[in-house]
């Protein structure tokens, strides 16, 4: 008797058919610790639930018989070229998920044409990240009460050759992660915080009472952070500044006008204070008070390609992708960090083609509805999206 033809070998990146896949096996590789700080958010986690129900909300008012064969989701992000709308976004401790941490995921970035955004608080040195990649690579920076410290992070970068800062303003405290708490969240002793060695600030170990990140954060962070600081930074630095933290258009006007060049809407994925707005619902506010002035991206619950569509046509310029790629790069280094972000640009094809949008500059704002009828300037043209 004949064998049968071996059948096909499993891969469980390839099996994985959307981000919330990715998710499941990230689970069973990390451990509990692990996946509930990357996972967790603050108090009650209703941010964190309404990030992605509100993306729900909104209906996408599809456009027909628009010739949408070919989709083109090319756009530029602060001048710099990417694939297609989505960045990986500043999450910390990527050693926790894999041992190559964010040099396998900024390799991964650059396989896909996008940005990393690489965190302060990454468990390898911003010079070792950027020498890995293939792609641009920006470097979110938190201020230190230590000016002097926080400047000569500010040069490391420049030096390694990052292409932007992101500056994180919604985290004078640290939230209360209840599930950090619980586990008295602390890096194993084989990891730092890489980007602050020369400042003696890298270890964060256990907590009796708390998660070592709040005592670190308590410790070493500024919460006398003012808008005068972000004048400052503008002194001190060449390189272009997104302010990242902000929900509401005052505050997105105030930081173009002390100097920055655009604002990315985000309440830090619902891990700093619970109960603030989900991002894709105070995105079109926010677009409006910058006016043009500034670029505008968003982070917070974007899970899928349609999401994308939604913020784009609510006037983002990008989204940022944080969680998925920690999963990714959980589930399988390098290749899952880039199955998650194939997959999102999959997502976003399709989306584009069946709402009858060729390109990114068609992503307009009358796509989209509330779930209560046509919504504020449904109806409006379209926005200069790149």
């Amino acid at each position: 008797m004949t064998a049968p033809p071996p059948g096909p070998i499993d891969d469980p990146l390839e099996d994985a058919v959307n981000l919330d896949d990715l998710e499941a096996l990230a689970r069973e590789r990390l451990t509990p610790m692990a996946y509930e700080y990357y996972a967790g958010g603050a108090g009650d986690e209703v941010t964190l639930r309404e990030n992605r129900a509100a993306f729900a909300r909104l209906s996408l008012r599809y456009r027909v018989l628009q010739g949408a064969d070919r989709r083109d989701l090319r756009t530029t992000v602060l001048g710099q070229a990417v694939s297609f709308p989505a960045l990986v976004a500043p999450t910390a401790f990527h050693g926790l998920a894999h041992p190559r941490g964010e040099l396998a995921t900024t390799r991964a970035a650059g396989a896909a044409g996008t940005v990393m955004i690489l965190s302060t608080l990454a468990t390898e040195a911003v010079e070792d990240v950027v020498a890995a990649a293939s792609g641009p690579v920006w470097f979110q920076l938190y201020v230190y009460k230590d000016r002097a410290a926080t400047e000569a992070l500010v040069r490391r970068a420049e030096a390694a050759g990052c292409g932007a800062l992101v500056l994180t303003v919604d985290s004078p405290l640290l939230g209360r992660r209840e599930r950090d708490v619980r586990n008295r969240f602390h890096l194993p002793p084989h990891l730092r915080a890489r980007n602050l060695l020369a400042a003696g600030m890298s270890e964060l170990g256990p907590d009796r009472h708390d998660s070592g990140l709040a005592a670190y954060f308590h410790t070493l962070l500024d919460p006398a952070l003012t808008w005068a600081d972000v004048g400052w930074l503008r002194a001190v630095t060449r390189l272009p500044l997104l302010v990242k933290g902000v929900v509401r258009g005052d505050d997105a006007a105030r930081a173009l006008d002390e100097g920055a060049h655009g604002v990315v809407v985000s309440n830090h994925g619902g891990r700093q204070l619970d109960g603030a707005p989900a991002t894709i619902d105070v995105l079109e506010e926010v677009v409006d008070a910058v006016a043009g002035r500034g670029e505008v991206l968003l982070d917070g619950g974007v899970r899928r390609g349609a999401d994308v569509l939604k913020a784009l046509a609510l006037g983002a310029r990008a989204v940022l992708v944080g969680r998925p790629i920690l999963w990714g790069l959980a589930a399988g280094g390098q290749a899952g960090a880039r199955r998650a972000l194939e997959l999102l640009r999959a997502e976003l094809d399709l989306a584009m083609a069946l709402a009858g949008a060729r390109s990114v500059a068609q992503v307009t704002r009358d796509l989209v509805s509330g779930i209560d009828g046509c919504g504020r300037g449904c109806t409006s043209g379209p926005l200069d999206l790149g």
